[in-house]
């Protein structure tokens, strides 16, 4: 069955056209035109490991629970994901990063009991293991950087040598990062191509990786590859005070995890900021 047949038959709507979109790591990406004006986007995934109902469940999750916006989801399973189509671009006004601000703050606002999800998720279309861990530090250790270091070990794009240098450092987390209050939704995937904005406003947020976390990894991540700057960090701090020595150390131990994500997918120039990392606390 070909493309525009399995949209056609999922919304009930002739389809007129259909041309690539910039995506993500899972599957294709589409516009999609329909006859009575309207647009989609189509997500299709023909691998033998196929999970893009993971990322609807992810999307509902958010709209379900939250008031990010997020788009819609038209239809869903493990090869096709159909969305609203949201619009913007990935550049971010003075007001649109106060905006993203407030919206982030309202999302880590919302709590559960544990740290972790009720289902494993997604990142970068890689396994995230999510099985519940009352403890923060444990939950960090084990299902993130300790997971995802192995998975690179794996696939031979991690040495062993850098995660024992990793398993030593993660001994000592507890001087450095402290238990949150409470367990914080987090998207878990905001950097700049993931934001969606027309003018002042926040339009979309995409691609989550989403679970319950302590809200500083979030945070973190938006620094890694320069997705918001001081407008977004002062009005965040206005609505939910960040304690002092983030920006001089828990970002980048934070930061390990996504740096960590990216050694699975790419290696190379990654292993080095992992290792400038434990270098610099002493591992």
């Amino acid at each position: 069955m070909t493309l525009r047949i399995q949209i056609e038959t999922a919304v009930s709507q002739s389809v007129t056209d259909i041309s690539p979109l910039s995506g993500g790591c899972v599957g294709q990406v589409y516009r999609v035109r329909l006859a009575n004006g309207g647009t989609i986007v189509a997500k299709v995934d023909d691998s033998a490991n196929s999970v893009l109902d993971i990322e609807a469940f992810m999307l509902r999750y958010l709209a379900d629970h939250s008031d990010l916006p997020v788009p819609a989801v038209h239809f869903s399973s493990k090869r096709l994901l159909l969305m609203a189509f949201l619009p913007g671009g990935s550049h971010f006004s003075y007001r649109a990063q106060e905006h993203a601000a407030e919206l982030l703050a309202a999302l880590h606002n919302i709590t559960a009991p544990t740290f972790g999800l009720a289902r494993d998720t997604l990142i970068g279309g890689l396994h995230q293991p999510n099985a519940p861990m009352s403890s923060w530090l444990d939950f960090f250790r084990e299902r993130r950087l300790l997971y995802m270091a192995g998975e690179g070990v794996r696939t031979g794009r991690l040495n062993a040598g850098m995660l024992a240098r990793l398993e030593k450092f993660c001994g000592h987390l507890d001087k450095w990062l402290a238990e949150p209050e409470r367990p914080s939704l987090i998207h878990g995937d905001v950097w700049t191509t993931n934001v969606l904005a027309v003018g002042d406003r926040i339009t979309g947020f995409i691609d989550p990786a989403i679970y319950f976390a302590h809200p500083e990894i979030e945070l973190a991540f938006t620094t890694l590859f320069g997705t918001f700057g001081e407008p977004f960090f002062h009005r965040y701090d206005e609505l939910r005070p960040i304690p002092p020595g983030f920006f001089e150390e828990r970002r980048d131990i934070y930061n390990l995890y996504p740096l960590l994500v990216h050694v699975r997918l790419f290696g190379g120039s990654y292993v080095s900021s992992v290792d400038r990392t434990l270098r610099r606390f002493g591992f």
